[in-house]
């Protein structure tokens, strides 16, 4: 009650973040005038003035009137498109770092021209995200007009495309493309081994069309970059075999369809066990023994493959290939794969050629991914029922902008059926009586399944319509360009990012491409356009008069979202139209969502076979149904997103460190200070801290010593000197370590050693942090069970990921310095220069102080000689002022003996 009275005096938070917008507008408007006084040239020329106001101290909102204003103007010029006021304000929240949430129809592409212009006169680069190669290629080409017009560059990224091509569309004022391209860009650049290699720039800002699609839908699974694993194809054949047979016993097994998880039963392992031990694959002990780890993955693999994932629903073989289907879009997903062996385990149930199994090089999530941007914005029509999401995970506040016109869609109320069989009949019996009224019709599905039985039903009543799906993909622009003609019938797997509005009486500019073609230019071309307008005109005409399009729902989904995308299809810019859900309690949102009392309820009421009820209190308990499910799902990818920010960290660690080695030309300081680490950290394993002599353990020391250095050191006599500590026996083996490494430099050559210790550092890093993210999956995998133990899971992973980096780190350097102690190269003629590609380096190899080092100087007792800064002058030891730039692991030119970090090097 309090709110409402709270409402009705200052408006809702919504209308309160319009007004601020709104009085923004009326500048814009009130410079419309002078602006379109402007002839072309000098219209162009604002974008040039615009920069060098920026760079006299200007911000970029100070100059959002102006810079909306000229973009007006051009779009009208160059597209025939003028923006609407409610346009104006959703490119003012695309600015501000906001969701814009506007109905489908209200024309989002035009909308982000605005924010893109003004963030594109920045300088630094503006990415326009998609999700599909179609939509980038098409925005790119036709809103790149209005770039040009204006004096800004357009880049495209597609797949596939050289990495030259790349890092041009990457160095444009403005880059298109899709979530995938745009994340395995920024993996791919973090592999590289060089950094005029890299194509991407810094990130600045990105725009997220369909951003509910891609930061919310599509960020359930992370982008992963792959590399062959050992095959083990043969096994996944075997193990479907066995699992083929065991899955026809349902007391083998338990599935939850709520959580999509699947496990053997007592029974059924006993069963497994059996199976796989007739199958040869099985050896001494039980299935869960520690040597069988392998095998129980490549069977939990193949239980979830068998149980969980349907054909023609999750995934459709074609071409011999099994290939993902996105639940949201219906699209196909190609060169998309399951991870962790599921694919393989699908291929295997499929009986198709199983693919080798991948190991994971790189990964990140598009959380993870997103949030790389300063500012992040995005679009699209349905983001209000995801907002806390979008503020929890993204910081970003969503704003529903108004329609330019009002409404006129009427949604009716659901009809629920008790049975499927049902519910299908009743569809088809309203689908034939608005399609002889001439209404067009969108019928929405939730599966390829569901949309060819439909298609079937239709067939046999004679009723013509076309399908929308994974299966008919090629045929999706013909089928959407005539979606809107009188009487049309599609039928959709779903609508969500199709990038095409469905026009009443059709859409003009696809009927044109497709009838035409490429028809040369010339008055016959013209009157055959002339009168597919004048079709399309009478038609809309027809449409609007038979009530509009027509959607039909067959099954509500677990997200509100993705109905509404389906209803917003109806209605757009104040077009009349209808929306209708038919439900029954087979549905898979009733079975496994709904109350198990209500199909007893429903009966007691008396519901008779082919009677429907339709109420607005069912409907309303269905949207909370669906509330209850999509908070369900937000903890899910909550949980899950948490587990991913421990390895986020890391992996900003990781890349940032790996920027420096490539930005660094002489990395021989890095290398020298992992040797001298890897000394210290040997000689704390075997001489114990305030241990007597007898108890080193020498024997270990030099074993591991000549095993990552090989070096044969008589550290057996240097423990035997009088003062002989650990200190000083680590500083002994770093001089020594240290002369072999410059006597191997001054073979080779000071150019050739430093690129070789650059390739060793980031191919060793690479190597170990790949092993690094195998252990974490790993370790991920198992972490649930310590719950069992009264403890977090989610602590005891930050826990033991921030051990195992550890552990990564000290494993790179001492894999970095035993590559290093044991490097050969093998001079090529002089006439060949191989290298003649890399930039020339010119350093002293060797580490200053150890230039005129001797074996005669690593005797007992001998001094160790004094460092010689560059330049020839001499070293005072009592003079600092002398001592030079002196690196941190050599030892102090004071003489006192020890490192220069352990001495007047030490950090307070």
């Amino acid at each position: 009650m309090f709110s409402r009275v709270i409402r009705a005096l200052f408006g809702t938070a919504n209308e309160r973040k319009l007004k601020g917008f709104q009085r923004r507008v009326q500048e814009i408007n009130a410079l419309e005038p002078q602006i379109q006084a402007l002839d072309d040239a000098a219209l162009a020329a604002k974008t040039q003035e615009f920069r060098a106001r920026l760079g006299n101290g200007a911000t970029l909102d100070d100059l959002l009137p102006e810079a909306f204003a000229v973009t007006r103007e051009a779009a009208r010029r160059v597209l025939g498109m003028r923006h609407f006021d409610v346009q104006l304000i959703g490119g003012m929240v695309l600015h501000s770092g906001r969701i814009a949430e506007m109905r489908t129809g209200e024309g989002k592409t035009l909308v982000a021209t605005l924010s893109v212009y003004l963030s594109a006169l920045s300088g630094k680069g503006v990415h326009v995200v998609t999700v599909n190669d179609y939509l980038a290629a098409r925005d790119a080409a036709e809103m790149g007009r209005l770039y040009e017009f204006l004096g800004l560059t357009t880049g495209v990224i597609v797949p596939n495309m050289p990495d030259e091509a790349r890092r041009q569309a990457y160095a444009a004022d403005i880059t298109y493309g899709t979530n995938n391209e745009f994340g395995f860009d920024y993996l791919r650049d973090n592999m590289k081994y060089h950094l005029n290699e890299m194509v991407q720039r810094p990130f600045h800002h990105a725009i997220v069309d369909e951003v509910d699609s891609i930061l919310i839908d599509e960020a359930r699974t992370p982008l992963i970059i792959s590399g062959p694993a050992e095959d083990s194809s043969d096994l996944y054949r075997v193990v479907d075999a066995v699992v083929s047979e065991l899955v026809r016993d349902e007391t083998a097994y338990e599935k939850d369809e709520k959580f999509r998880t699947v496990i053997l039963t007592d029974t059924g392992s006993e069963q497994v066990e059996d199976l796989l031990r007739a199958a040869g694959v099985l050896g001494e002990g039980g299935l869960y023994d520690l040597h069988h780890v392998a095998v129980v993955h490549h069977v939990q693999q193949s239980l979830r493959a068998h149980t969980l994932f349907a054909r023609d629903v999750d995934y459709i073989v074609r071409g011999g290939k099994v290939v993902i289907i996105d639940e949201f879009t219906g699209r196909m997903m190609e060169g998309r794969r399951y991870s962790d062996g599921l694919h393989q385990a699908l291929e295997a149930k499929e009986h198709v050629e199983v693919q080798q199994e991948n190991q994971t090089l790189a990964s990140i999530t598009f959380q993870n991914f997103f949030r790389l941007y300063p500012r992040l914005s995005g679009m699209t029509g349905t983001a209000m029922t995801e907002a806390d999401e979008f503020a929890e995970i993204y910081n970003l506040d969503v704003v529903a902008i108004p329609t330019n016109r009002p409404v006129s869609r009427k949604d009716e109320d659901d009809e629920i059926y008790l049975t499927e069989a049902e519910k299908f009949g009743a569809v088809v019996a309203l689908i034939r009586a608005v399609h002889e009224r001439g209404q067009p019709i969108l019928v929405g599905t939730t599966s390829i399944e569901k949309s060819e039985a439909l298609s079937d039903l239709l067939k046999r009543e004679n009723v013509p319509h076309n399908v929308l799906n994974a299966r008919f993909h090629e045929m999706e622009a013909r089928i959407v360009a005539q979606a809107g003609a009188p009487g049309a019938i599609t039928i959709a797997t779903n609508m969500a990012g199709r990038g095409t509005d469905i026009k009443l009486g059709g859409n003009v500019e696809m009927l044109i491409a497709q009838e035409l073609g490429d028809a040369p230019e010339g008055p016959e071309r013209e009157a055959a356009e002339q009168a597919i307008r004048a079709r399309v005109a009478r038609d809309h005409e027809i449409v609007r008069a038979a009530g509009g399009l027509y959607v039909i729902g067959t099954e509500r989904h677990e997200s509100r979202r993705i109905d509404n995308q389906l209803r917003g299809r109806a209605g757009r810019q104040g077009d009349p139209g209808n929306s209708r859900f038919f439900i029954s309690l087979q549905d898979d949102l009733m079975r496994i969502f709904g109350s198990d009392r209500m199909s007893g309820m429903f009966q007691k009421m008396g519901m008779k076979e082919g009677e429907a009820i339709v109420h607005p209190w069912l409907s309303k308990a269905l949207e909370r149904a669906q509330k209850k499910v999509e908070a369900r799902n937000f903890d899910m990818r909550k949980n899950t997103l948490k587990y991913d920010d421990v390895m986020n960290d890391q992996r900003k660690e990781v890349y940032t460190q790996r920027r420096e080695f490539m930005a660094t030309e002489d990395v021989s300081t890095i290398v020298a200070d992992a040797q001298d680490d890897v000394v210290d950290t040997l000689v704390a394993q075997h001489i114990p801290e305030k241990a007597f002599a007898e108890q080193w353990n020498v024997e270990g020391l030099a074993e591991d010593v000549k095993r990552i250095f090989a070096l044969d050191l008589p550290l057996a006599d240097w423990s035997r000197e009088d003062g002989m500590d650990a200190e000083g026996m680590a500083l002994r083996i770093s001089q020594a370590v240290t002369q072999a490494q410059a006597a191997r430099a001054a073979n080779i050559g000071p150019d050739l050693m430093r690129f070789i210790e650059k390739q060793v550092l980031l191919t060793t890093y690479d190597a170990v942090w790949k092993e690094h993210l195998h252990a974490l999956d790993q370790l991920r995998q198992g972490i649930g069970l310590r719950a069992y133990g009264q403890k977090d899971p989610l602590n005891e992973y930050k826990h033991e990921a921030f051990t195992l980096f550890a552990f990564m780190l000290e494993e790179m350097r001492q894999r970095v310095v035993s590559l290093m102690a044991r490097v050969e190269v093998t001079p090529p003629p002089m006439a060949i220069d191989p290298f003649a590609d890399t930039a020339a380096i010119h350093a002293d190899p060797e580490v200053p102080g150890f230039a005129a080092n001797t074996a005669a100087d690593l005797t007992p007792g001998a001094a160790p000689a004094m460092a010689t800064p560059i330049g020839g002058s001499a070293i005072m030891p009592d003079d600092p002022s002398s001592w030079g730039e002196t690196p941190r692991n050599a030892p102090c030119p004071c003489g006192s003996g020890r490192k220069y970090k352990h001495c007047h090097g030490r950090v307070p």
